[in-house]
């Protein structure tokens, strides 16, 4: 299940490119929004699923 639920998460096109942002250094929320065209509430709603 747990396999599936990871799947599920990175599924989605912004959490991949989240975790591209991230994959080397630490961003705090605002600066990750800031490469979308969504709200801060979207990102870290997609940062909780991740």
């Amino acid at each position: 299940m747990a396999v599936e639920q990871a799947l599920r998460a990175i599924a989605e096109p912004n959490r991949r490119k989240i975790l591209r942002l991230v994959q080397d250094d630490e961003l705090p929320a605002g600066e990750i929004a800031s490469h979308f065209q969504v709200t801060r509430p979207a990102i870290s709603q997609h940062l909780r699923i991740l």
